[in-house]
Parts: C-alpha cells; sequence; structure tokens
C-alpha cells in the first residue's frame, strides 16, 4: 500500500492582506523587485502606487521602492487584482538557437551570448525578451533573474542568475566595482591616444519615453576606459572599453563625448559616418560585450566568461581594412 501523499500547498490567497517573511535566499533583494515576482501580473507603475501609498509596509513601516530587504523582515502585501499570468511562448527553434547561445551555466548562474536586436526583456513592445525566453528554456529554474542589462543593439557575455542569493552577490560586486566588463566598440575618426580614461557623470531624461542620456555635472558618477586596439586610417579605431560603472547607454555617451560616437549608433551617433559604414555592410551598433571577470567573494574562486566578436562585426572590420589599405590617402576618411 502506497503511503498517503501529501498535499501540494495552496497558491497564496491574492484577495487578503499577507505577511511574508523574508527568507535568507531573498534578502538583499529590492522592495519593488521582490513585490513584480510576489504579485505577478500587476504593473510595475501600480506596485510604485502601491507603495507610496504606504499599503506595503516593511516591519509595519513605510519605506521606498529601491529599500533593500534583509533576513527576517515583514513585508506587508495588500491584496490586489490581477490579470492570470500565462508563460510567454516561442517557436521551439528560436528557443533552440538561444540554447546554442549559452557559454556557461552552474547551480548559480547562466551566462549567454546575447545577440544584438534581442531585448533583455519584454515591454510594451516586446513580447518576449531573452530573459523570458531564458524562462521557458529552465522552467525548472523559479529565480532566473538578469544580473544585469545589455542595451537592445549590444551584442555579448550576458549574466543571469539563478538562484536570489547568487543575484545579491552579482549585485553587491557591480555596485562596488568588482566586475571587470570589457566591450569591443568602433569608433568614427582615429583615436588620438592609445588610452584615455574618461571620467563624466551621466543625467538619464525620458523623452517620448525612451532614454536619453547626456553628461551633466549633477548626474551620477561614470567612468570609461577607452584603449586603442586598431586603426583604420583617419576613418574609424577599434577600441577596447573598460567600465567602472555601469550607467545606462554609458560608452555610447562617453565616446560621443570625446567626439568619436559609435559606429552604427543611431541615438548618439554621426549620421553621415553610419551611412558610410553601410557601405562595409555594417548594419547595426558596433558594440559588443566582450568578457567578464570576478571573485566569488565566500570562496575567493575567479569566474570569467568570454564571447567572440560576432561574424558580421569581424567582415565590417576586414572590408574596412581593405578598403582602407587600397584606397590613395586623400581618400581614406569618412565623409
Amino acid at each position: 500500500m502506497n503511503p498517503p501523499q501529501k498535499p501540494s500547498p495552496s497558491p497564496p490567497d491574492k484577495s487578503k492582506v499577507r505577511q511574508q517573511e523574508i527568507d535568507a535566499e531573498t534578502a538583499g533583494q529590492r522592495l519593488d523587485n521582490y513585490l513584480l515576482g510576489a504579485l505577478k501580473g500587476v504593473p510595475r507603475s501600480h506596485i510604485y502606487r502601491l507603495i507610496r501609498s504606504g499599503q506595503v509596509r516593511v516591519n509595519s513601516g513605510r519605506v521606498n521602492p529601491k529599500h533593500r530587504l534583509q533576513a527576517g523582515d515583514v513585508v506587508r502585501v495588500p491584496p490586489v487584482a490581477s490579470k492570470p499570468v500565462t508563460p510567454p511562448s516561442a517557436a521551439p527553434d528560436t528557443l533552440a538557437w538561444l540554447e546554442d547561445r549559452v557559454i556557461f551555466e552552474d547551480s548559480r548562474l547562466l551566462v549567454i551570448d546575447k545577440p544584438s536586436g534581442l531585448a533583455v526583456h519584454g515591454g510594451s513592445s516586446i513580447s518576449l525578451g531573452c530573459i523570458e525566453a531564458l524562462r521557458v528554456l529552465r522552467p525548472t529554474a523559479k529565480d532566473l533573474e538578469l544580473a544585469h542589462r545589455l542595451d537592445r543593439g549590444t551584442s555579448g557575455v550576458l549574466l543571469i542568475a539563478k538562484r536570489r542569493s547568487a543575484l545579491r552577490v552579482l549585485h553587491e560586486l557591480l555596485r562596488e566595482g568588482r566586475i571587470d566588463k570589457q566591450y569591443l566598440a568602433l569608433v568614427k575618426g582615429r583615436w588620438p591616444e592609445a588610452t584615455i580614461e574618461v571620467d563624466a557623470p551621466l543625467v538619464t531624461r525620458r523623452v517620448s519615453g525612451e532614454a536619453r542620456v547626456k553628461v551633466d555635472p549633477e548626474g551620477k558618477p561614470a567612468q570609461s576606459t577607452f584603449r586603442v586596439l586598431e586603426r583604420y586610417g583617419k576613418t574609424a579605431s577599434l577600441l577596447e572599453v573598460a567600465i567602472a560603472t555601469g550607467r545606462t547607454h554609458q560608452i555610447r555617451v562617453h565616446a560621443n563625448h570625446v567626439g568619436h560616437p559609435v559606429a552604427g549608433d543611431d541615438r548618439y551617433g554621426d549620421e553621415d559616418f553610419n551611412t558610410y559604414l553601410k557601405t562595409f555592410g555594417l548594419q547595426r551598433m558596433f558594440l559588443h560585450a566582450h568578457s567578464v571577470a570576478f571573485e566569488w567573494p565566500e570562496t575567493g574562486e575567479p569566474f570569467s566568461a568570454s564571447a567572440p566578436l560576432p561574424q558580421d562585426l569581424r567582415a565590417a572590420l576586414t572590408a574596412l581594412e581593405v578598403k582602407n589599405q587600397s584606397a590613395p590617402a586623400d581618400r581614406r576618411r569618412a565623409p
């Protein structure tokens, strides 16, 4: 005779106030992000209204959305009406294609070589982003979360935490600048020095729903180091870029700030230069997250991952080099 099976725990009743205690695995998460998981299907804007109005409380007190939860905290989660959450769907060949781009995976971390054109997460105009597709691929990984972001047009190494504890560690390392992130970028013109450090604060504004970033003394600190790898006459330069901070559009804005916009950048770039580089086969922004490296704090274990330059960018460089070598000296320049 088979022993009686324990009934599966029933889902929490969202029609009533809940007092939820934060465990060690969840500790360190921001309140707004925690509520997005606890109240699936509720728009982010509504969650912010709940926090601002005091309906959400931590240890009986009001806190702001960015408050980081600690183990043992008790969060008051108010009753809300939400639409049923339907898992996103994707064509099997699309999922297989994304599976092939997995660089590394263990119990804590998933690393992919994100292609250009794929948003890291879905939004109002994007039904399925990278994180949603990965959740379909890894249905048992309940805590799959982006550790950081890449612009939609940027390709390369993207870190995804598989556990809350790993996400907390990665966020701490990022805040402290202890993750070494290296990018490859093609920029307009001849880069003047072997290495240039740009320390220019950035501020973000929303224009028609889109992020617009500019250098501003009142902005958040942002540091980028640009190092020349190759020069293509006076036309363009291939750079390796290390960023000590991870501000929105940081590399693109810093490069433009010093007069050498990133090739193919349709927001901060040079339109004539972008049009000219299309003759070399460059059809998108030339910015690639080449590598990341860090040490897990609790063990000192080193971790690194890298993604090679994509074929389309390598082909553009080859065409640019051939053109530059064969053209007369007075023609080796962009319009």
